[in-house]
């Protein structure tokens, strides 16, 4: 069934709405998932406030035309979902630990996205994805700056240990 022009400048106007006030957002091939997965996806999604909606390609890519991004779009193959948010790397990162989860079987794919208002192909926003939440690079950080103490006090032990011996 054909979509009327007015629902079709309706959805633009959703569409433009969402996506304009967005810091990044992923494009989603999805083909294969049921609508079981689907529903996890959006709850997991949704947890970490990313926005994830369907589109057909030919209003997504009027709608991203109007966003003023500059590069390349690139290729959008098989059924496209967006996942947008004002966090610059969870709409990234929440897709591919849910396409990484044992229960899906290779059904959804990062095939491109938008970050800092620049068009990145799959390869660079697999790079986005992967990197750590804020909380484990703080972890890491720390750790970083508790070692040379650690080591330190390690040593001093040991020292005091020897002269206990010595003595």
């Amino acid at each position: 069934m054909a979509i009327t022009k007015a629902k079709k400048q309706e959805i633009l106007a959703s569409m433009k709405k969402r996506l304009a006030s967005a810091k990044s957002i992923v494009f989603v091939n999805f083909k294969g998932l049921t609508v079981a997965e689907t529903k996890i996806l959006r709850r997991q999604l949704s947890g970490e406030k990313v926005g994830y909606f369907v589109a057909k390609k030919t209003l997504a890519k009027r709608t991203l035309n109007d966003l003023k991004v500059t590069g390349e779009m690139p290729e959008m193959p098989g059924e496209l979902a967006i996942a947008y948010s004002d966090d610059l790397i969870a709409p990234a990162r929440e897709t591919y630990a849910f396409q990484k989860a044992s229960r899906d079987k290779g059904s959804i794919a990062i095939v491109g996205g938008i970050f800092e208002g620049v068009y990145k192909n799959q390869a660079e926003m697999m790079e986005i994805a992967t990197i750590p939440s804020l909380h484990v690079l703080q972890g890491k950080f720390v750790n970083l700056i508790n070692s040379p103490i650690q080591r330190l006090v390690i040593a001093m032990e040991e020292i005091r240990k020897t002269r206990t011996i010595a003595e």
